[in-house]
Order: structure tokens, then sequence, then C-alpha cells
């Protein structure tokens, strides 16, 4: 995102390499995308004892979940890798532990058999514990692997049964990854703390949280988040910045992800021809509990420490995500033999993020750095030089305007002054 101020909520979340699911037209029979390239989704369903209640469109719960399972996989994109894992579906005991590791994929990531994807989900029964760390852990083991874009949907009526495992944390571990694997929330009839706790695993991953209370939301808005799969997305490149320019990975233009810990900075390199201009921006989301005082700082300086321009902005809490960006362009070369002599960049990425000493610092804050060589402004007095665009000629105007009215108010005041007449 170039000087972006709102995250596309699938900022938030939040894409570097290209991704298509779909084959070339002229294709005689449509077939699914290579497994590494496939887009894949793998459907987690909570199937735990509290699914028995009937307040869906008066059916239960999961009576509810399997409609729409059904609707679901009826209309799912032929190029996607579709699977079913579930969490507390088998152990109906009371023994915590065990109860705690009982998730399973009931159909196996792949090619979607629609028949068989159907039977799997119609033998569920309401059952036992609600283990959701453990059941992303495994979901993201079931879609690690490949190029294509990955994501979760999970489908829960109640929080996590089984701390100390908290499944936001588990979220955070899987985001740190940098494996570009989304996870998107839905809350069947949710309580405030399912509300809280659903919200938090979704802004981890770049991910929704929708609140259901019907079969025809759920069914719509999972099939949605399939469809969304299958569309070609970038995904961005897990990065790790310095904490000195001199040891900070060289960067290409693409986009970027990175972790980064309260307060900390991180460097990264940019080499810049002569007539270009480097466009750079930074989103930093706030996947945690913070304070409402904060801001981001992204710097361009020299090799050497000098700062050639900034781009910075705060917050106060309304927002989960702040970003800043700066533009630098690059005179073009005077000499013959200076036209190929680049300059590095070294980008300073700052936060002055804060939390409550309750709040895990680790990972860091969910970092999105957008880096772009675009040919530089014709004019070496291009006011995109100074950083300011058009707003240039818009401070002059206001400028003038002010000298005038000044002149003009000054006049008649001295006027009435004289006549005493009121103007």
């Amino acid at each position: 995102m170039i000087i972006r101020r709102r995250l596309a909520a699938g900022a938030c979340t939040l894409l570097a390499a290209l991704t298509l699911g779909l084959l070339p037209a002229g294709t005689a029979a449509a077939e699914p995308a290579s497994g590494e390239d496939a887009p894949k989704v793998e459907l987690t369903l909570d199937v735990s004892g509290s699914m028995r209640a009937r307040d869906i469109d008066g059916k239960s719960r999961m009576a509810a979940a399997k409609q729409a399972f059904n609707e679901v996989i009826d209309a799912v994109p032929d190029e996607v890798q579709l699977g079913i894992r579930t969490l507390g579906a088998h152990y109906p005991g009371e023994n915590r532990k065990v109860g705690c590791k009982d998730t399973r994929q009931i159909y196996p990531l792949g090619r979607l058999d629609r028949t068989e994807a159907k039977t799997a989900v119609a033998t569920l029964s309401p059952t036992g514990w609600t283990p959701i760390g453990p059941a992303l852990l495994a979901a993201a083991d079931d879609l690690k692997g490949g190029e294509g874009s990955r994501r979760i949907v999970l489908i829960t009526d109640g929080e996590d049964t089984c701390a100390p495992l908290d499944p936001c944390e588990v979220a955070r571990e899987i985001a740190a990854k940098g494996i570009g694997l989304t996870v998107d929330t839905l809350g069947l009839v949710p309580d405030t703390k399912t509300r809280k706790q659903l919200k938090c695993i979704a802004e981890a991953t770049g991910g929704t949280y929708t609140s259901v209370r019907k079969t025809d939301e759920l069914s719509g808005r999972v099939n949605q988040l399939v469809d969304r799969t299958a569309d070609p997305v970038a995904v961005p490149v897990a990065t790790e910045g310095a904490q000195q320019c001199a040891q900070a990975p060289r960067l290409r233009p693409g986009l970027y992800s990175d972790r980064e810990k309260f307060g900390q900075h991180r460097f990264y390199r940019v080499d810049v021809s002569p007539g270009q201009e480097l466009r750079a921006s930074v989103s930093i989301g706030a996947d945690r509990a913070v304070h409402n005082d904060y801001g981001v700082l992204l710097r361009a300086v020299t090799v050497h420490g000098r700062e050639v321009v900034r781009g910075s902005e705060a917050g106060d809490g309304r927002t989960d995500v702040i970003s800043t960006g700066l533009r630098y362009p690059k005179a073009p070369a005077d000499d013959e033999d200076d036209k190929d002599a680049k300059e590095t960049v070294c980008l300073q990425v700052s936060n002055s993020f804060s939390a409550p000493a309750s709040v895990k610092t680790e990972p860091g804050l969910p970092v999105e750095l957008t880096v772009d060589l675009v040919d530089g402004p014709d004019d070496a007095s291009d006011v995109a030089s100074f950083g300011l665009g058009r707003g240039w000629w818009l401070l002059g105007a206001l400028a003038l305007t002010g000298l005038v009215v000044g002149l003009l108010w000054g006049w008649l005041s001295r006027l009435r002054d004289v006549t005493g007449r009121s103007y």
C-alpha cells in the first residue's frame, strides 16, 4: 500500500507473488491447478456439546452448520482444494487433557469429491470440548507448502476451553511464520467473550470476523470466503529487518511482511538508480491490546545516517492499523559514466506502541512494507521532490488568498475608522 491509511480487510489484512487458480482459457476440460499452486481452504468446524443449542432458525446450531456446509460444498470452485477439520467431535468424556486433543481432519485436503465431503459432514454429532488452539495448529499444518493462497475458515459457537494454549497467541505464531495463511472466524450466536476471542484470532492473521445468527448468513459468508481464496492474490514475502543499516536485507520492489517489537527500529536497504523515484509505505497492525497513543515513523536515510525524507503518522486507538509513506526521487545522472551508479537508501521503520505489562510482546507487531521504484519526475523542480505533491499548489493558493483577504480587510477597517461607516 502506497501512503494509505486504511488497510483493506483483507489487511489487514494485508502480497508480493501472484498466484493464479484458473487454467488459461481455451482448455477443453477445466482441471484444478497443481497441488503446489492451487488455492487451499480448510473449513474448521466446532462440534462441541454446545452446538446442540436450538437457536438458529428454530433448529440446532449443528443442523444449521450441516445445511450450510452442504450448500458450500456444492458451490466450491473446481480449482480450490478443500479440507474439513473438526474440533470436539469425537471425545464425549470429562478428561480435559484428552478432550483438548480432540481435533481431526474428517475430509483430507485436495481435489473435492462433493459426495464424500457431504457424507463426512453428515455423520457429525455435537460431542465434546472446544480445543480451538490445537485445531488451528493442526489446520495450519494441513495447509503447509505450496505457493497458492491458503485460508482457514473457523466456525464455532464458543470460546476455547483448552487454555493455557491461547488461540490468539497461536494465531500470532502462525502469522509470524510469514507463510501467508489467513484465518477467518465466524461466531454462531456468539457471546461477548467468544466475539472478542474470534476477533483477536482473525486480526492476528489479517482475516475477518463475522457474527452469524441465521443459516443463510453462514452459508453465504463461507461461500464468499472460499471464492475469495480462489481469486488471484499477492502473498507478502517474509523478511527480517536488521538493527543497523549495514546488516539490513536488500529489498526489490514488492510487498514484504515482518514483525517488530514495541518501540523497536528496523532497517531495510533499497538500491535506487539515477532518474528513479523510491516510493515506500509501511503499515503496522495492533493485533493485541495496546495503549491508545502510538505512532509509526518511516525514514529514508543514507548509508552514513543522514536523513533524506521521512513520513510519520500518529494514532489514538480508533483503528487497528496505522500507516505512513514517503517518496524519494533521485536526480538523473549528469555524466554518462554515472547513469548506472546506484544509491543505497536505508529505510528505517520505527514505532511508538506500548502496552500494559500483562500483554505479551512476542511475537512482535505485524508489519507490512511496500517498496516500489518508478521513473522520477522529468523536472528536477517537480514539487514531488519536496514531498508535497499537488499540495504545493494548494498551499500557494491558500497563502495568496490569505494575503489578499488580509489586505482587503485592513483597507476596509481603515475606511471604517475614517468614515465611521460599518461594512
